[in-house]
C-alpha cells in the first residue's frame, strides 16, 4: 500500500482512480501526528484548492484522524460541501508509533484503501514548508505584491499559528510538483495552481481559532512561580478552563481540555452531559458527589500499567496502582447502580464496569502479599496460593536461628579480637560470613584471615567465604532463588489473567474521565449559580440576565444584562458608549456563554436558549505579531477578513473597535462597508454580529443601510456634576457623547490638560480656528507693544541720570521672550 518518494527517484504508480472526464476529482491528504497533536491539509483537484485544519488534540489511537478521513467534507466559498475521502496519504518517514499502527489498521481495510506516500522527515520541516509556500503558483495572489508582502497577504488567507499544518503544506506542495496533479500536459513550466485557500473543520465540531481563545481568555497559560520551573513549567491562569477544571484525576483534566478545544454541535452529545450535570446539580446528591470524587482520585494510569505489565516490567509500586484502581472503579460502579439508570452516562458505567473489574481485584487481593511485597521490594504472594512456595518459606523461617548458631561456632573459630559476625545470603552470590572491619585493617592485605576467603568490603563490613558457608549454598543457596523463580511463574500468570481482561480496565478510564469533567461542572455550576441552557434546532441566541464567568469572579458586584439574536430581527447589534463603561466585557460575555453551552456546560445566566452555532469568529485589540510582520490593524482585518468569508448565519462574531487602528476617516468608512454588507445579505445568512465602536458618526451621519436585522444599543450612564458614573446596564439607544474628558478624569489625568482637550474638540466641532497655546495671541500682542510706545515715549532722553540698558533689559528683551 505505501510508496516511497525519495529526491530524485521514481515516483510512485498511481492508483487507478475511476476517470469520468471531466467529473473526476483527486484528493490528496498530507497528515502529521506528533505529542497529542495532529496537523493536516488536502487538495481539492476540482477546484484546485488547499484545505487546513487547525493543529487539534487527538488520542493515541487518532479517532480524530479517522474521522477526517471518513467525513473529509472541503469547504468550497464556505457554501458547497463534499462528503469524500482521499485517494493519496502523504506522512512522514518518521513517526510516531500511533501513526504507524493507523496506517496499518488503514491498510487492513478492504473496503477502502488509499496510496499511502511517504516522504522524508526533511520534507515536514516548518521552514521549508513556508518557502514552498511562497514559491508555489498561486493566481489568486496580486499581480504587483512584491516577495516582501507576500507573506503578508498569505497570512490573511492560511493561519501560520499552527506548524504542524504548515508542515504539512510544505509536503503537499511537493506531491503536486512531483504528479502535476491537474497539469501533467501542460508545458513543463506550468506549475499546480492553487486558487484558494480554505479553513477545514470537522463535521459537528464548532469552529474557534487560537487568537479567539486568547482574547475570550478561554485558556490561559502562565510561567510557573518556582525560579527553578520558570522556562519549562506552566500552569494554568485566570481562565474559562481555570475556572471550570475542578476534575478528580489528571485524566478527566485531560479530557476536559479536549472538550473546550473541540466544542460541537451534536445535540445528543450536549444532552447526555447536560442531563449528568443536572442531576449531580441537585443537592440531594452532594454526598453521592463526594463519594465518587474520592473514588476518581484514586483511578491510575491504566495504559501505562498494562503496557509495564505486557513487557513484564511490573513493579510493587504498579500492582498496588492497579488494585487501588480496581477497586475504587467497583466502588464506583456500585454507587452508580442506585442512580437513575435512564441517564446514558450511568447505564454505561453499570455495564461497562463489568464483573471482570470484581474478578480482577478479587485476584490481586487474593494473591499479592502487599505488606512483604514493599518489605522485600518485590512480587510476593500470599500464603495458601502455592503449597510448594510455602513449604520452601516454612523452611526459610527457620534458618534464621540457624544461621544464628552457625554465626556463633564460626565466631569461637576466629581470632579474639573479632568481636561479633553474622552470615548473611546475598541472591546470585549466595552466603557470605560478614566480620566487622577493625581500625587497624587498613589496606587490602590486613582482610586477608586464615582459613578465610575474602569477597568484598562494603559499609565497613568484610565479606568472607568459607567452607560452611559453601556447604549451606549447596543445602539452602537454591531455596531463595526458587521462591523468587516460582513467585515470578505466580505473577506471570496473574499478568495475563489481567491482559486476557484489559477492555474491561481500558472502559474505566474512558467512562471513568467523562464522568469526573460532568461532576466538575456541577460543582462549579452549584458554586457560582449556574442554569442549563435550553438547545433549540432553530437559530437563535438568547440569553437572560447573563453574567461574564470571570469577571464575576473577580468583581464584588456585578450587573447582569441580556442578549437577544433570533432568526428573522437584530442579528446585527452595535453597541455605542463610553470607555470603560463595560462594552468588552459584554462582548466577551456573550461569547464565553455561548461557548460553554456548546460544551454541553451550564451556563451563568438565569435563563439561557441556543441555538446551532458553527463558528465563533473575534475581532478584537490583539498582539502584534513580530515574526511576520503585522500590525494592530493589520491583525485586526486579518479576523475580520476570515469573519466576512468563513461566517455562515450560524456563527456568532464579536467585533471590539474595529478601525480604530487607522486614520479616523479610512476605519469609519471600513466599519461602515462591512456592516453594510451583513445587512444586504438574506436574513438567514447574516451571522450573529455583535460590535462594539466608538464611531458615533456611523450611526450619526446615517452610514447604514434601514434593516430590521439591525439593533443599537448602549450602556447607561449618569452624570453627577463633572464626575461620570458607570450603571453598567445594556439599553436600547444610542451614546451622544463619548464623555472622554469624564473618563480622563477618572483616569487621574491633571485638570488643565482635560480642559484643553475639551477647548480644542468644542471649537473643532464647530468649525472654530483653534488657538496655539506655545503662543500668545495677537491681540496681547499689540496690548503689549502699545505698553512698550507708551513707556518709551515717556522717557526723557535728555535727563543725564536715563540708563537706556536697564530700560533695554528689564522692558524690551522681556517682551521679546513673551512674544
Amino acid at each position: 500500500m505505501a510508496a516511497m518518494e525519495e529526491d530524485g527517484g521514481a515516483t510512485a504508480t498511481n492508483l487507478a482512480f475511476t476517470e469520468e472526464e471531466e467529473d473526476s476529482n483527486e484528493i490528496l491528504l498530507s497528515v502529521l501526528a506528533e505529542h497529542g497533536q495532529v496537523g493536516l491539509c488536502f487538495y481539492d483537484s476540482k477546484h484546485s484548492s488547499v484545505n487546513y485544519m487547525l493543529d487539534t488534540p487527538d488520542n493515541d489511537e487518532l479517532h480524530l484522524l479517522s474521522r477526517a478521513l471518513l467525513f473529509l467534507s472541503p469547504f468550497f466559498n464556505c457554501l458547497v460541501i463534499q462528503e469524500i475521502c482521499p485517494q493519496v496519504i502523504i506522512t512522514s518517514a518518521k513517526q510516531e508509533r500511533c501513526m504507524t499502527r493507523f496506517l496499518l489498521h488503514l491498510g487492513s481495510n478492504p473496503e477502502y484503501k488509499p496510496e499511502v506516500v511517504i516522504y522524508p522527515y526533511l520534507d515536514f520541516g516548518l521552514e521549508l514548508g513556508k518557502l514552498r509556500l511562497l514559491s508555489a503558483h498561486l493566481p489568486f495572489l496580486p499581480a504587483s505584491i512584491s516577495e516582501r508582502d507576500k507573506m503578508t497577504y498569505l497570512s490573511s488567507c492560511i493561519t501560520f499559528d499552527s506548524p504542524l499544518m504548515l508542515r504539512t503544506v510544505g509536503a503537499l506542495l511537493k506531491c503536486l510538483d512531483r504528479r502535476r496533479v491537474g497539469v501533467q500536459l501542460e508545458d513543463s513550466s506550468v506549475a499546480v495552481p492553487i486558487l484558494n485557500f480554505t479553513s477545514y473543520t470537522l463535521k459537528g465540531v464548532v469552529y474557534i481559532d487560537k487568537e479567539t481563545f486568547r482574547v475570550l481568555q478561554i485558556f490561559k497559560s502562565e510561567h510557573h512561580p518556582s525560579v527553578y520551573k520558570f522556562h519549562s513549567g506552566k500552569k494554568e491562569g485566570l481562565s474559562l478552563y481555570g475556572i471550570l477544571n475542578c476534575c478528580s484525576c489528571r485524566f478527566g483534566s485531560k479530557l476536559l481540555r479536549q472538550w473546550f478545544l473541540r466544542p460541537t454541535l451534536d445535540h445528543a452529545v450536549l444532552l447526555r452531559r447536560q442531563e449528568v450535570i443536572r442531576f449531580f446539580t441537585s443537592p440531594q446528591n452532594s454526598d453521592s458527589l463526594c463519594t465518587l470524587r474520592t473514588s476518581l482520585q484514586n483511578i491510575r494510569n491504566i495504559p501505562t500499567l498494562l503496557r509495564r505489565m505486557s513487557l513484564s516490567q511490573t513493579k510493587v509500586t504498579d500492582w498496588q496502582s492497579i488494585f487501588k484502581t480496581v477497586c475504587n472503579a467497583v466502588c464506583i460502579r456500585d454507587t452508580i447502580r442506585h442512580f437513575p439508570q435512564s441517564i446514558q452516562l450511568f447505564r454505561d458505567i453499570s455495564e461497562g464496569f463489568s464483573d471482570d473489574l470484581q474478578h480482577i481485584s478479587s485476584l490481586i487481593s487474593r494473591v499479592v502479599d502487599f505488606e512483604a511485597s514493599v518489605a522485600e521490594n518485590r512480587f510476593t504472594i500470599k500464603p495458601n496460593i502455592h503449597e510448594e512456595i510455602d513449604d520452601k518459606k516454612r523452611r526459610l523461617m527457620g534458618l534464621s536461628g540457624f544461621l544464628t548458631n552457625i554465626a556463633r561456632e564460626v565466631l569461637d573459630q576466629l581470632d579474639v579480637r573479632i568481636p561479633s559476625c553474622s552470615i548473611i545470603y546475598i541472591p546470585l552470590i549466595g552466603f557470605l560470613l560478614c566480620i566487622p572491619r577493625q581500625p587497624n585493617m587498613v589496606v587490602k592485605e590486613d582482610f586477608e584471615l586464615q582459613g578465610l576467603e575474602f569477597m568484598f568490603l562494603s559499609d565497613d563490613l568484610l565479606h568472607y567465604r568459607t567452607q560452611r558457608t559453601k556447604d549451606l549454598d549447596n543445602l539452602y543457596g537454591d531455596l531463595f532463588c526458587d521462591i523468587r523463580d516460582m513467585e515470578t511463574a505466580v505473577m506471570i500468570q496473574l499478568q495475563d489473567a489481567i491482559l486476557e481482561r484489559s477492555a474491561a480496565l481500558y472502559k474505566i478510564l474512558d467512562l471513568a474521565a467523562e464522568l469526573d469533567c460532568l461532576m466538575a461542572l456541577s460543582r462549579v455550576s452549584q458554586e457560582y449559580g449556574y442554569t442549563s441552557p435550553k438547545l433549540v434546532s432553530h437559530k437563535a441566541i438568547s440569553i437572560d440576565q447573563g453574567r461574564h464567568p470571570l469577571f464575576e469572579v473577580c468583581s464584588l458586584m456585578f450587573v447582569a444584562n441580556s442578549y437577544q439574536s433570533l432568526e428573522s430581527q437584530g442579528n446585527v447589534k452595535i453597541i455605542t458608549g463610553p470607555n470603560s463603561s463595560g462594552k468588552s466585557i459584554y462582548l466577551k460575555q456573550v461569547g464565553l456563554i455561548v461557548f460553554m453551552a456548546l460544551i454541553g456546560s451550564n451556563v451563568p445566566a438565569k435563563h439561557a436558549e441556543i441555538g446551532p452555532v458553527d463558528a465563533i469568529f473575534t475581532c478584537m485589540p490583539g498582539k502584534e505579531s513580530v515574526s511576520l510582520g503585522l500590525s494592530t490593524f493589520m491583525t485586526d482585518l486579518k479576523q475580520m477578513s476570515q469573519a466576512l468569508n468563513s461566517s455562515t448565519g450560524n456563527s456568532l462574531v464579536l467585533i471590539d473597535e474595529f478601525g480604530k487602528g487607522t486614520n479616523t476617516v479610512d476605519g469609519l468608512s471600513l466599519l461602515a462597508a462591512t456592516v453594510s454588507h451583513w445587512l444586504k445579505m438574506a436574513p438567514s445568512d447574516v451571522p450573529h454580529v455583535l460590535l462594539a465602536t466608538n464611531f458615533h458618526s456611523l450611526l450619526q451621519l446615517g452610514l447604514l443601510p434601514t434593516s430590521s436585522m439591525l439593533s443599537l444599543l448602549t450602556l447607561e450612564t449618569a452624570l453627577d456634576g463633572d464626575e461620570l458614573v458607570f450603571l453598567y446596564q445594556l439599553k436600547p439607544g444610542i451614546c451622544q457623547s463619548s464623555y472622554a474628558a469624564n473618563v480622563a478624569r477618572l483616569a487621574g489625568l491633571p485638570a488643565n490638560i482635560v480642559q484643553r482637550g475639551v477647548d480644542v474638540s468644542e471649537l473643532y466641532r464647530t468649525g472654530k480656528a483653534i488657538p496655539r497655546v506655545d503662543h500668545v495671541s495677537t491681540d496681547e500682542q499689540a496690548d503689549r507693544y502699545r505698553t512698550l510706545v507708551v513707556k518709551f515715549m515717556s522717557l526723557d532722553l535728555d535727563d543725564d541720570n536715563l540708563d537706556l540698558n536697564s530700560f533695554m533689559k528689564e522692558e524690551l528683551l522681556p517682551s521679546a521672550g513673551q512674544i
